[in-house]
């Protein structure tokens, strides 16, 4: 069994499953894909985030603001991510973070939010979804200011094995996607071979990032598998080794998931 550790299931193409989400999560359980944790990116499409969760026993939730929403606002920020982390779906907060490639511009405002949301996470007691790019040392900053039980995921990593392995000495998990396949990503390749057994998890971030052989086209859940395949035959492990210890850390750190 595999878990797709991360998707946008509100944005993924249904054209080939008659515009229904069902049958997109049919085919990926048909190869061995069984839970998905579904990401909200703003206040708005949390709303529907939510409600794909609430439909399907299959998929899990969570509640955010990402790094870069057209709103960065905070005013009433906390009290909006606590209220809905009670949801019996919301299993995380995020997606959060900060991101210094696409919108260096707007660094000062992402991390008042990203602030805002870490606060949100030890409030509630869940793990922390965090985007990251170009913006390493205020992460690293930020996410060590205190040891936390569960404290999260650097998910769709693509930064070096230096800040991974400040992230996981921290008890942070790392999430790799289709990207490590890519020809140019030997950076991702090198710190998905050093990443602990028990600290590595797998997603797709649907629609985007489609892994080869998939690449270009638009990334669905059922892709956590080809995925999944290439990082076993990357570490020396086999796919059945690898769904095993991605699952179990997936509900260690999604606690709430598993209940």
């Amino acid at each position: 069994m595999l878990v797709d550790s991360h998707c946008h299931l509100d944005g993924i193409d249904l054209s080939s499953y008659d515009n229904q989400l069902s049958k997109a999560l049919d085919y990926a359980e048909s190869v061995g894909v069984k839970h998905f944790l579904s990401i909200a990116t703003n206040q708005e499409n949390f709303t529907k985030v939510k409600r794909i969760a609430e439909s399907d026993s299959r998929v899990h939730c969570t509640v955010g603001v990402h790094p870069l929403a057209n709103d960065l606002s905070i005013d009433g920020l906390h009290d909006f991510l606590v209220a809905h982390a009670q949801h019996s779906k919301v299993v995380g907060i995020g997606e959060t973070g900060l991101d210094g490639h696409y919108a260096k511009d707007t660094l000062d405002a992402q991390l008042k939010s990203f602030e805002v949301h870490y606060e949100a996470a030890k409030s509630c007691g869940l793990p922390l979804i965090i985007h990251t790019r170009d913006a390493k040392s205020a992460t690293l900053d930020l996410i060590g200011r205190e040891e936390r039980d569960r404290p999260g995921v650097l998910h769709c990593f693509t930064e070096d094995w230096d800040m991974a392995k400040q992230a996981i000495d921290l008890g942070y998990y790392i999430s790799i996607s289709g990207i490590v396949t890519f020809k140019q990503a030997g950076n991702v390749r090198d710190v998905a071979k050093k990443v602990p057994a028990d600290r590595l998890l797998v997603e797709t971030d649907s629609p985007y990032l489609a892994p080869v052989p998939h690449r270009g086209k638009k990334c669905q859940p059922a892709y956590t598998r080809n995925t999944a395949e290439f990082l076993a035959d990357l570490r020396g492990e086999s796919i059945e080794a690898l769904a095993e210890n991605t699952t179990n850390n997936f509900y260690t750190l999604f606690e709430k998931a598993g209940a």
